[in-house]
């Protein structure tokens, strides 16, 4: 054995392969919603938030005249985001694109924090949180929530001098949970400047526009606050992958700084921008969601005395707690057999809720009922 050898295998030596750095090995991939049972049954899809009126048709026609794929998309996405910020009554050069509002959430963090730093969120947040706080080395902390919402004294009174980012999702996934435009605008109060106030408005076309946060006018006046959108919900356009933000134009600069080039296709700029064009799609869908929830919440509700309880919620979902005999893990799986496949999250510390996607009227009243069963039989 060489001198040279000898001394690599000491107990300095350096590893015969490359070692994942250790905030990256703390993370816990993420996990979708399943789409299918474990023997390959087609099942109801009721696990992802997807919108059940499909895509616009405007929209889908929008596909097949996309841009050849032989050439590089417009890498600032400039026809998007003009159309963005009239839509909303915001500058473009304000307006950053990515793929799905993921890329640009975890980009915020990595620009903004990094080791030694703490990124904070609530409990029950959005599991990306996690992800792109360990993503750039830094802490992730949860705050404690207020019955599965979020607390704003809590969250406040977790920050440090550590803190760099908070992130609030409004509409909350997955609990549904919504926070006013005053409940808002008391949170960013309380934030010192130099701490990035994160808004993740996914499900915000689903809230009644009259009942608007004030989000983006937060981003619009102030030099800490991100607003993040996307086309998955509403819109109906999980696939294509296509999210925007909004901030200061110090913010929107660092994550352009390293956001993916050509990060959004030629295929899903057009198609979005299709989709942008087609507010009475995104109406459509708001309307219907606002009918079918409220008709779930009922028929759930009046299983109460089964243990059974809604969280209230302003997104495309409901957080459906089971606190009697019927727990969520037998409820998850009697749905499935019954031919649906919904969200639970053990994983988040929800064993005992599902998230449930609101679908059609005929699949929500299967749901509801399969659900009386069971809880009925659980006695």
């Amino acid at each position: 054995m060489t001198q040279d050898a000898t001394a690599r295998e000491g107990s300095d030596a350096l590893p015969m392969k490359p070692a994942m750095k250790p905030w990256i090995a703390a993370i816990h991939p993420y996990v979708p919603g399943k789409s299918g049972a474990a023997d390959g049954r087609p099942l109801v899809k009721l696990s992802a938030n997807e919108n059940p009126l499909g895509s616009s048709a405007a929209a889908l026609a929008a596909r097949s005249q996309a841009q050849t794929p032989a050439l590089y998309p417009d890498p600032d996405a400039t026809a998007l985001r003009a159309a963005i910020g009239a839509l909303h009554g915001i500058e473009p050069e304000r307006i950053v694109c990515g793929t799905g509002s993921g890329e640009l959430l975890t980009i915020a963090a990595s620009a903004f924090a990094g080791p030694g730093d703490e990124v904070l969120y609530v409990r029950y947040g959005f599991s990306l949180y996690e992800i792109a706080a360990r993503r750039c080395g830094a802490t992730p902390v949860e705050a404690p929530d207020d019955d599965y919402g979020t607390d704003i004294a809590a969250l406040l009174a977790c920050v440090t001098e550590r803190t760099r980012v908070v992130f609030v999702a409004n509409p909350n996934n997955p609990t549904g949970t919504f926070l006013t435009r005053a409940e808002l605008a008391r949170l960013h109060t309380g934030l010192p400047g130099h701490v990035l106030l994160v808004l993740d408005q996914a499900y915000a076309e689903y809230v009644a526009p009259h009942d608007d946060d004030g989000g983006i006018e937060l981003a619009r006046i102030h030099a800490n606050v991100l607003v993040t959108r996307t086309f998955a919900k509403a819109y109906g356009l999980a696939g294509e992958r296509v999210g925007w933000g909004y901030g200061d134009p110090a913010i929107i600069a660092a994550l352009n700084r390293i956001r993916g080039p050509f990060n959004v296709n030629n295929g899903a700029q057009a198609v979005a921008l299709a989709a942008l064009h087609d507010q009475q799609f995104v109406a459509d869908a708001r309307v219907h969601n606002t009918a079918q929830r409220a008709r779930f919440v009922e028929q759930i509700e009046a299983l109460g005395n089964h243990g059974l309880r809604c969280v209230p919620s302003e997104a495309n979902f409901v957080l459906v707690l089971f606190e009697g005999a019927l727990t969520g893990a037998a409820a998850f799986t009697g749905l499935m057999e019954a031919g649906y496949v919904v969200r639970h999250l053990p994983g988040q510390g929800l064993p005992q809720a599902l998230r449930i996607t609101i679908g059609k009227a005929a699949d929500m009243d299967a749901i509801a009922s399969t659900l009386r069963a069971m809880a009925q039989a659980a006695r």
